[in-house]
C-alpha cells in the first residue's frame, strides 16, 4: 500500500473550512515522506514540519471546542495576541507548515505530471528544484539555500522514490504515480484553502530565515 494513500486527506466541506483535529491526523503522517528522499540534509524541512505540527496541536489541545477549524485558531489568536499576530502562536507555526506541505505537494505533482529531466530521466532533482523554487526558496537566507543545493545531489533515484513511497512493494511506476495523483486530491484542496484563508485574513509574512 502507499504511505501517501494509506493516511490520506479527506474531502473539505463545501465552504473549504478544515477541521483542525483531522488535519492534525493527517498531516501528523507526512514527516515520514522526507525519509524516502534520503539525504539527512531533508532531515531539516522534516523536523521544521515535526516541530510546527507540534505548536499547533499544543494550541487545539488547550480548547478543542474553541479551534474547532484552523481559521478558528488564527481569528482566536488575532483577538489574543494584539500586535504580535500573526508573528507568534499557533498563526506562525501554520504559516511555515503550509510552506513544507505545498513543497510537498509541487514536488508530487511534478512527478504525477512526468516532468522530468530528459537527459537524466530517472533523477527527481528537476521536480524537487520546482518545488523548492516556488514553495520555499523566497523564505531561506543565502546560507539555507546552499544547504539545499548540496541536498539535491543525495537525492535518490526516480525509481528508488516512488519504491520507497510504496513502502519498498515492486509496484508498477504508473500504478505508483496514479496514487500520487489520488493522494493529490484532497491534499492539494486542504493546502489551496490554508493558503486561502491567510490571503482573506491577511496573516502571511514574508522574511527570509
Amino acid at each position: 500500500m502507499s504511505l501517501l494513500l494509506d493516511n490520506r486527506f479527506g474531502e473539505l466541506p463545501p465552504d473549504n473550512s478544515v477541521n483542525t483535529k483531522l488535519f492534525l491526523e493527517s498531516v501528523s503522517h507526512l514527516p515520514s515522506f522526507f525519509d524516502c528522499l534520503g539525504s539527512k540534509v531533508f532531515s531539516l524541512i522534516k523536523s521544521d514540519i515535526n516541530g510546527n505540527i507540534t505548536k499547533i496541536k499544543e494550541v487545539y489541545l488547550k480548547d478543542p471546542q474553541r479551534y474547532v477549524t484552523l481559521q478558528h485558531i488564527l481569528e482566536s489568536e488575532r483577538q489574543d495576541l494584539g500586535a504580535e499576530w500573526p508573528k507568534a502562536g499557533a498563526t506562525l507555526a501554520l504559516m511555515w507548515l503550509k510552506r513544507g506541505l505545498r513543497f510537498i505537494q509541487i514536488l508530487l505533482q511534478s512527478l504525477a505530471d512526468g516532468e522530468r529531466d530528459l537527459n537524466q530521466p530517472n533523477l527527481i532533482r528537476v521536480n524537487i528544484t520546482k518545488a523548492y523554487e516556488q514553495a520555499l526558496k523566497r523564505y531561506h537566507g543565502w546560507f539555507v539555500q546552499k544547504i539545499f543545493n548540496t541536498a539535491l545531489y543525495a537525492a535518490p533515484f526516480r525509481s528508488n522514490f516512488l519504491k520507497a513511497l510504496s513502502k519498498g512493494e515492486d509496484v508498477k511506476e504508473e500504478e505508483c504515480l496514479e496514487n500520487l495523483r489520488h493522494f493529490l486530491v484532497n491534499f492539494a484542496a486542504t493546502v489551496d484553502a490554508i493558503y486561502d484563508m491567510y490571503a482573506r485574513l491577511n496573516a502571511e509574512l514574508d522574511y527570509a530565515v
